[in-house]
């Protein structure tokens, strides 16, 4: 019984075994299949994950794109806008520019950057341009400028209302200035620039004194005709423009002016007269400093742009000691002048703009000390006399045209017509801005 006991315990155990092991093997052989399989099915998920990914990126893409199509387009049909002058100003002048303004402005144009005003194009030479750091821009400009002024002078009795007794002069007054220009801005920084204008300048004029017949008591008094023509270098003009701020949506960018007028032409006091004072050479320049601070304000509202400037001129006055019969002029101080021009720049299409404003000038009297001329000797004589000659209110209305030819030229014309009795009447600019 032993023995079969053992023997039978034997295979029971070999037998149990054996049935263990089976299963064990079987799960040996499974386990790497199932691993491959879970692997397989997570690349899968991460392969389908990538790719809407990358279709998700793909349509932000396209979106930005369009976005980006959209901005392209709206800043080359607003950069075609109108300077300053400076301001310059010039616009804005836009001015001109002007600008203040002009100057020289593109209007309406969104900042590319968002501390950067628009370019706009003053009307008037006031205002500003703020130039880029690093770059140079130059312009050549061409003005005209015509004033025609009619008097009638009587010297003599007068009765009543409708009788004269004495000289009775119709007095014609016509002047014309034609001015070519070479100007030069330097951006020191994204808000700083600097500039310099250098104007030649060829003007003619024409003043006829016309006795009416009969009023002189002699039938063959001839019409007197004393014009004068002349050119040469104008008063250089020097020039620095700042931004002040970053405007943005309803904040219009600021931009501080700061023009100084140096007397390089030929002043009235030193050309040649005749011996009755009567100037036999033109008078290209001021004779006088002068110093210009404004401020042009720049507003974007598309299509678009609103601009203005206000300005001050200081003219320093200046010992003269010149003679001009029947006085010696000792002392002249030119009056200041308070300035102040605003308009609106419209965009016609990405290239053309239209420019519309008005300018408005209130000049101080000018202070001129004065002492008699001897008629003997031709010396001054007498306690000098300051007289002070009328304030003049010179209004303008403003027109012009811009059209961008490329990013790095650009056209601009302006006309202005007067507004008031003071004011020349009429003037044209051509201005031709290019970057280098």
């Amino acid at each position: 019984m032993t023995y079969c006991r053992g023997f039978w315990r034997g295979p029971a155990l070999a037998l149990v075994l054996g049935g263990l092991s089976i299963p064990a093997a079987a799960w040996a052989q499974d386990a790497p299949q199932s691993a491959v399989a879970g692997s397989r099915s997570d690349v899968e998920a991460l392969r389908a994950e990538l790719a809407e990914a990358r279709a998700l990126l793909a349509e932000q893409a396209g979106q930005i794109a369009a976005q980006q199509r959209r901005m392209d387009q709206m800043e080359a049909r607003l950069t075609g806008l109108a300077q300053a002058p400076a301001p310059s100003t010039a616009a804005p002048a836009a001015i001109a520019s002007a600008a203040p303004d002009g100057g020289t402005m593109q209007v309406g144009q969104p900042p590319a950057d968002a501390d950067r005003a628009p370019t706009v194009a003053v009307l008037d030479q006031q205002g500003s341009v703020v130039t880029r750091r690093g770059q140079l821009i130059g312009e050549l400009g061409f003005d005209y400028t015509r004033s025609d002024r009619n008097r009638a002078i009587f010297r003599g009795v007068e009765l009543i209302d409708a009788v004269l007794v004495g000289v009775f002069d119709i007095n014609e007054s016509r002047q014309d200035i034609l001015t070519g220009s070479g100007s030069l801005r330097y951006g020191l920084s994204d808000r700083f620039e600097i500039g310099a204008r250098v104007p030649f300048i060829y003007r003619s004029d024409k003043l006829v004194t016309a006795p009416i017949a009969g009023s002189t008591g002699d039938d063959e008094a001839r019409t007197i005709d004393n014009s004068v023509h002349g050119s040469g270098i104008g008063d250089i003009e020097l020039t620095a423009r700042y931004q002040l701020n970053n405007g943005g949506r309803n904040v219009p960018f600021l931009i501080a002016n700061l023009q100084a007028t140096v007397p390089t032409g030929r002043d009235p006091f030193s050309v040649r007269r005749d011996a009755n004072g009567i100037a036999r050479q033109i008078a290209t320049g001021a004779g006088f400093w002068g110093i210009s601070p404004s401020i042009t304000a720049i507003l974007p509202s598309e299509p678009a742009v609103l601009f203005g400037t206000l300005g001050y001129t200081f003219n320093l006055g200046e010992d003269v000691n010149t003679r001009i019969p029947p006085v010696q002029i000792d002392r002249v101080e030119p009056g200041d002048q308070i300035n102040i021009s605003a308009g609106i720049g419209l965009a016609l299409n990405e290239r053309t703009s239209l420019n519309f404003g008005y300018n408005h000038a209130w000049s101080f009297g000018t202070r001129t000390t004065t002492r008699l001329l001897d008629e003997r000797t031709g010396e001054p004589t007498g306690t000098p006399i300051t007289t002070r000659s009328r304030d003049l209110q010179i209004g303008r209305f403003l027109f012009g045209v811009s059209h961008r030819f490329s990013d790095a030229i650009q056209l601009n014309w302006t006309v202005e017509v007067g507004a008031t009795e003071d004011a020349p009447d009429v003037r044209t600019s051509l201005r031709l801005p290019f970057t280098f």
